[in-house]
């Protein structure tokens, strides 16, 4: 579960991180009063729960209370991503010497934290991975005993030269530490991490997501949730208890279990096509699962045909196939459907989707070849 930028600042104060002075607003009115309560320039900040803000042209320097009040109302109702700007957060312009990156982020390599530093900051971390991965600074963290001071001391001396930038940093760096373990987090990330001309260490932006596993014992976190900054179709696929990951492509797939829906992403891959989506209905024999993974797939607009995998164990490939059953009268989905049952009451589900007219595929070779094939063919409504 990501968080918004502001939240996520106002955990890192809490923790004793220095982060600049702000709100957050959602009318150009509010916007000049905090600007006005601020003094001086201001940044007014999109939240969305996406990156490239900036390039976008959702975060804008306001020299006074009446720039940002105008800059609010061209940002406020903004797409960014697909995304619709309901919210801003107005924060004390800082004043930027060196600019730095540092993140904690759970690396499934290595089945640990990973603190990561860079002496630059402010710019895409990919980008400096692929040109200039040396400036780029990893140290696992061993779970069993976390971040320890000497640590993150070393880590610091990647980024600073003078002692007290030194020593602030690796109290930042500690810090954070305990934001990702208290929180559950899965990432925990500055970017960038300022210097002024005082001398001060200044988290100037924050990212916090949170492993949704873990929202059961973190309530707080929980409550933060912005339903409205989220992708619709994962909303509702989180209420009807299915893993949903949308993506870029034109073939929306149905799978029960996270293994063989990759399998499946994999295969699509391979054979030139590109997956709309992750979805894994699980080991439920739930019919109106597939009902609800068919509604959340069909509202996605570049979708152009649905590939249906399903290795019955627990899930009951009957029960799967009355799903469809359901869907089609509720639906009645235009775009061509491919599907693969195998296992438990393989034969039932045949028999039942036998009138239906719909493609089945021995081998899922077979059924991804052929779902690319009608995804190429146009959709008549």
């Amino acid at each position: 579960m990501k968080i918004h930028e502001y939240q996520a600042k106002q955990l890192f104060a809490e923790y004793g991180i220095t982060v600049p002075a702000g709100e957050v607003a959602t009318s150009p009115a509010q916007v000049a009063e905090i600007a006005r309560g601020i003094g001086g320039p201001v940044m007014v900040k999109a939240q969305v729960h996406v990156g490239g803000r900036g390039k976008a042209g959702g975060v804008k320097y306001a020299a006074d209370a009446v720039v940002a009040e105008e800059i609010a109302g061209k940002i406020l109702g903004m797409d960014i991503k697909g995304l619709t700007v309901t919210k801003v957060l107005v924060t004390a312009a800082e004043e930027i010497v060196s600019e730095a990156y540092v993140a904690i982020v759970l690396d499934r390599a290595t089945k640990r934290p990973v603190l990561m530093v860079s002496s630059e900051g402010g710019m895409d971390i990919e980008e400096v991975a692929a040109k200039t991965p040396e400036k780029i600074h990893r140290l696992a963290i061993d779970p069993a005993v976390g971040l320890r001071p000497y640590q993150a001391r070393n880590l610091a001396q990647k980024l600073y030269q003078a002692p007290k930038l030194v020593r602030q940093a690796t109290d930042i760096l500690m810090k954070m530490s305990d934001v990702y373990w208290d929180l559950d987090a899965s990432l925990a990330e500055i970017n960038p991490l300022i210097t002024n001309s005082k001398g001060e260490i200044i988290a100037l932006d924050a990212k916090i997501t949170v492993d949704d596993n873990s929202l059961y014992r973190q309530r707080r976190i929980a409550d933060m949730r912005d339903l409205e900054a989220e992708e619709v179709s994962e909303v509702a696929a989180r209420e009807a208890d299915l893993s949903y990951v949308k993506l870029d492509g034109t073939i929306g797939c149905i799978v029960n279990g996270a293994g063989l829906a990759m399998a499946t992403m994999d295969l699509v891959k391979r054979y030139g096509g590109e997956p709309a989506n992750f979805l894994d209905i699980g080991g439920s024999s739930n019919p109106q699962k597939v009902v609800s993974a068919m509604r959340i797939i069909l509202s996605d607009p570049k979708v152009r045909a649905i590939l249906i995998n399903i290795f019955g164990g627990i899930t009951r490939c009957d029960d799967v196939a009355n799903g469809l059953v359901a869907a089609f009268d509720q639906l009645g989905p235009t775009v061509p459907i491919v599907i693969r049952l195998v296992g438990t009451n393989e034969a039932e589900a045949a028999a039942i989707l036998a009138d239906m007219n719909l493609p089945c595929a021995a081998t899922l070779d077979e059924a991804v070849k052929k779902a690319i094939e009608l995804a190429a063919v146009p959709v008549t409504a």
